[in-house]
């Protein structure tokens, strides 16, 4: 079931309103009913495959606490991530390896070839793997005791609001709050509803009008040179960002409704003045994963430098395969990773770089970061490495005789250089909001944004709160398309 669809909009009320109607004891069973019915909406049949790891993880979880010896713990462990894994590349990775490993055969004249699977990739698959993982782990650390209640661990891995994209959670985190009794609160409700609207106000509003514009540009790249390819590539780098973090919001925000914390999973990551920064805001919930799961047991910053750098590498290259079955999925992560290498290698070497903090100074490093991280988009977006690289390339092309042409016509004339074959107004539209929500997010400061809204006198508050139910339905984009990071 889709956020930005009228069965959501009746879902979300129906299950909230039931979940403090029903004694506490059976809550529980009502939001695993609703979510098996929400992910059902999706391909029915593939909810056996969540069945099947739940159950695995959760006999693994207190098999491997009640084990003494430590390398049969292992050996729990190690099976129920080879479960976890397993299916992830079954269904995820097995024909992008196949392809390739048909390619090698072909060039050493090798007769026939190995099928490929005829399979949909399981919707949200690799976030709900990864918290299943988190789960086994931690039991196996001793920070976390296993579950005995089935049904409550299955809650852990189906709960609706963050089942398909995150935030990837932890079970310190949201396990004992299934298990303790949740109070309607006003102060929670009306927090979910705000950040709710503010997540559908982004996807709506700005992510699928920017859709309109990049998939003109990027579903038919060899069209377009010059000034058309940066405008699609930087507004792709607003679409992901509003359509990601406007899933987060209105997850975070629909389980806040019922009295559920989950983990922030952006902070206006555009914000970042160092490429360190932009991932200490970027999707944090699956950051902090690799962080812990992969980057420190790797040996982290602890190591030697040569062996620091390749433990970076090898974090963000996995990150950027967890993303997709793609070759330009992989360069996107060897990108971020070089970036980081990079800007540890100057600020080392140029320590004064991190002190010289003027307005200016902050600017600069805010487009800088924002343009490292729009080249790195490109590979992201492309349907191809091939496609990407013809971007790069032909981004600087004609741009000269473009901005002559541009210099030597009207208004109008000028703009449609932008317009990317839309209308023009869509084009000015979007602009707008662009511009208005990252007014808001200078003017937040340190705050969240719910607290932000929260701290206007009423009339202000009041008067944001039209504003957004009118930009949402007066200029929302209702085409129910599916949230970017569903595909993952």
């Amino acid at each position: 079931m889709l956020f930005n669809s009228f069965e959501f909009a009746l879902f979300f009320p129906v299950v909230t309103i039931l979940f403090f109607m029903l004694p506490h004891k059976y809550r529980w069973a009502l939001l695993l009913l609703a979510s098996c019915f929400f992910y059902m909406f999706f391909k029915p049949i593939y909810i056996l495959i969540l069945f099947f790891t739940i159950i695995i993880d959760y006999y693994a979880g207190i098999w491997i606490a009640k084990e003494k010896n430590l390398q049969k713990k292992k050996r729990l462990l190690l099976l129920s991530i080879v479960a976890n894994v397993g299916v992830l590349v079954v269904f995820k990775y097995y024909n992008f390896l196949t392809e390739n490993l048909n390619i090698v055969l072909h060039s050493i004249k090798t007769t026939g070839e190995i099928p490929l699977l005829n399979i949909i990739l399981p919707i949200g698959l690799s976030f709900h793997t990864f918290q299943a993982m988190s789960y086994t782990i931690e039991v196996y650390r001793g920070k976390q005791q296993p579950e005995k209640h089935f049904g409550i661990y299955a809650l852990y891995v189906m709960f609706y609001p963050q089942l398909v994209a995150g935030p990837i959670e932890r079970p310190q985190n949201i396990l004992h709050q299934f298990h303790e009794k949740q109070q309607f609160s006003y102060e929670n409700f009306k927090s979910g509803l705000i950040l709710m609207a503010w997540g559908f106000f982004k996807k709506c509003v700005i992510a699928d009008r920017l859709a309109l514009f990049v998939n003109e540009v990027y579903g038919n790249v060899g069209e377009f040179h010059g000034i058309p390819l940066i405008t699609a590539t930087v507004f792709f780098a607003i679409q992901i960002f509003c359509d990601f973090s406007g899933y987060s919001d209105i997850a975070i925000g629909s389980a806040k409704c019922m009295g559920f914390n989950l983990m922030t999973n952006f902070d206006r990551p555009y914000l970042a003045t160092t490429i360190n920064e932009f991932w200490r805001r970027w999707h944090i919930s699956l950051s902090t994963w690799f962080r812990d799961y992969l980057y420190i047991p790797l040996g982290g910053n602890r190591v030697k430098k040569s062996r620091w750098y390749l433990n970076l590498l090898i974090v963000f290259m996995v990150s950027g395969i967890w993303h997709g079955a793609n070759w330009t999925f992989l360069i996107w992560g060897f990108l971020h990773g070089v970036y980081l290498i990079t800007e540890n290698m100057l600020y080392e070497k140029f320590p004064s770089l991190s002190t010289h903090n003027s307005k200016l100074i902050i600017f600069g490093k805010r487009i800088l970061v924002f343009a490292l991280v729009c080249f790195a988009w490109i590979f992201f977006r492309a349907q191809s490495a091939a496609d990407a690289f013809y971007v790069i390339r032909n981004s600087v092309s004609g741009i000269g005789q473009q901005i002559q042409w541009i210099l030597s016509n009207t208004m109008n004339k000028r703009l449609e250089l932008l317009y990317l074959n839309q209308p023009s107004a869509s084009f000015m539209i979007a602009i707008f909001f662009i511009f208005l929500m990252s007014v808001i997010h200078l003017r937040q400061k340190n705050q969240s944004f719910e607290l932000w809204v929260s701290s206007m006198k009423k009339p202000y508050r009041w008067a944001f709160y039209y504003f957004l139910l009118i930009a949402f339905v007066c200029f929302g984009v209702f085409n129910h398309t599916d949230f970017i990071y569903f595909q993952f």
